[in-house]
C-alpha cells in the first residue's frame, strides 16, 4: 500500500489562528465536499509562507464562510493571510494508482475557488506512469517544472 493523495486546498489563505480552542483546522464545508475532504479527517497543512508543515484533523465551519481557522497548537504555525496548502491522503494498492482522481482547489486572496482541477496517472505502453493535471473539462494544464523557460 501506497500513500497517495486524494484532494487538496491549494493556497487557501488562514483566516483566522485561535490558539483557545481544541486542536484542530476548521474549513468551510463546501470547499471540504468539493476536495473531497471529510470531517475529522487527517490532514497535513504546509504554509507556503514560513514553509512550517504539520499534520491535524478536519472540523467543520460555517457553510459558505470560506473560512480556514488553525486551532490550538496549529495556531502557532500560521498567521491571518498566510497561504497554505491542505491534502488529504488514502492509501492504495499501487495497481489501483490510475483509477485515483484527486480533486483540487485552488484559491484567490478571498478564499474563493478559481480553479477545479484533477491529478491524473496513466500507464504507457511499457509500463511507465505519465502525469496530467487537467482543468474541469479534462484538458491537461502545463507542469511547471516540465515548461521550458
Amino acid at each position: 500500500m501506497r500513500k497517495i493523495v486524494a484532494g487538496k486546498l491549494h493556497g487557501i489563505h488562514v483566516t483566522e489562528a485561535n490558539l483557545d480552542y481544541h486542536g484542530s483546522i476548521t474549513l468551510d464545508p463546501d470547499h471540504c465536499e468539493e476536495a473531497g475532504i471529510l470531517p475529522m479527517e487527517f490532514v497535513d497543512i504546509w504554509n507556503k509562507n514560513s514553509g512550517a508543515r504539520i499534520s491535524t484533523y478536519v472540523i467543520l465551519g460555517e457553510r459558505g464562510s470560506r473560512c480556514c481557522i488553525l486551532n490550538g497548537a496549529a495556531a502557532r504555525t500560521c498567521q491571518p493571510g498566510d497561504q497554505v496548502i491542505i491534502c488529504n491522503s488514502v492509501y492504495v494498492h499501487e495497481r489501483e494508482l490510475t483509477a485515483l482522481k484527486p480533486r483540487v482547489l485552488t484559491f484567490d486572496k478571498d478564499n474563493r475557488v478559481v480553479d477545479h482541477l484533477t491529478y491524473s496517472v496513466e500507464r504507457d505502453a511499457v509500463g511507465g506512469y505519465s502525469f496530467s493535471i487537467l482543468d474541469v473539462a479534462n484538458k491537461p494544464l502545463p507542469i511547471p517544472a516540465l515548461v521550458a523557460k
